[in-house]
């Protein structure tokens, strides 16, 4: 929602708008080129996406607008879900379908048999190996620029985690699989590492993001949606699709205070609060009214004393 600043920022430009928006990327266009377009039509002041998707993928984009992009590291953080279609028996430098054929190879008569006992060597706690073409920096490089120079860097296997790899379908040259993950999971990586167990090669030709933390595609909305919003109803219409900036982390306890607990809190002082969980992170809101709902301050850590101190805030209830 928007609200007034009220701050004086002469560099700031554009409107102080908070919230999430839940994007549907399209194909051929790069995070945050998604993300600066978004924040045109909302002329927001402040924009951060939670997570890049490749030009190739489309689907759930988390935007944070304004406060909201103090939260932004916990859907970093959060899982992921992805349906992927998947080309066998041709591999690309990439991984996906914008790169360059490099090796071609029959693919063996599959059955669902011989696929379970290959997708079933991915699930849980696994290792992989960066791929070149990724956002991921080796001293403050990006390692797709330097793919794209013919540099290689040799990179170190990471853990990660598949909660869940179903087949949906699969014909004789493709496989559609549902992918549920942890966070810096390459689905380009495990479709290769695929190919290799069938001994076919495998490359990633179509990728949609279905889930991100606590969202899911049913509530996003698309670049042209929010284009004909703004021409029917300006920004007050636009605004309408933004989510309160504590759905971020709606997965986690809601905790409210009284106003002079609040206080403290909102000073950045470690405070006592009622029924609170012995550890882990929470919600904390301003104590419901009859004049006004409960008003969300930021979230806190338990800490071993059992006291909740602030980790982030957000502006409206520091001001």
């Amino acid at each position: 929602m928007a609200r007034p600043s009220g701050r004086t920022n002469r560099k700031a430009r554009g409107r102080q708008v908070d919230g999430i928006l839940i994007l549907d990327k399209p194909a051929g266009i790069t995070s945050n080129g998604a993300l600066q377009l978004a924040k045109r039509l909302f002329d927001a002041n402040k924009a951060g996406h939670t997570g890049s998707l490749d030009p190739l993928a489309t689907g759930l984009l988390p935007l944070c607008l304004g406060e909201a992009t103090k939260f932004s590291q916990f859907l970093l953080d959060a899982d992921k879900q992805y349906r992927a279609r998947i080309r066998l028996g041709v591999t690309t430098d990439s991984g996906d379908a914008d790169g360059n054929v490099i090796a071609e190879a029959p693919v063996p008569a599959l059955d669902m048999a011989m696929l379970e006992a290959a997708v079933s060597q991915f699930r849980g706690e696994i290792t992989q190996i960066p791929p070149m073409y990724s956002a991921l920096k080796v001293n403050g490089q990006p390692l797709y620029k330097l793919a794209r120079q013919g540099i290689q860097i040799e990179r170190k296997a990471r853990p990660v985690t598949i909660f869940k790899l179903e087949i949906e379908d699969f014909s004789a040259e493709e496989l559609v699989l549902n992918v549920t993950c942890s966070k810096g999971t390459y689905v380009r990586t495990l479709a290769e590492d695929l190919g290799k167990v069938l001994g076919c090669g495998a490359h990633v030709v179509g990728l949609r993001r279905l889930a991100s933390g606590p969202f899911t595609l049913d509530r996003a909305v698309t670049l042209e949606e929010l284009e004909e919003l703004l021409q029917a109803q300006g920004y007050a219409g636009l605004d309408q699709t933004l989510l309160p900036v504590a759905e971020m982390v709606s997965d986690w306890p809601a905790l409210e205070v009284p106003d002079f607990t609040a206080i403290f809190f909102k000073q950045g002082q470690a405070v006592q609060i009622a029924k609170a969980p012995t550890a882990g992170w929470v919600r904390i809101f301003s104590e419901a009214t009859d004049d006004q709902g409960a008003e969300f301050l930021g979230v806190g850590e338990i800490l071993e004393d059992g006291r909740v101190t602030p980790r982030r805030l957000v502006a409206s209830s520091i001001d």
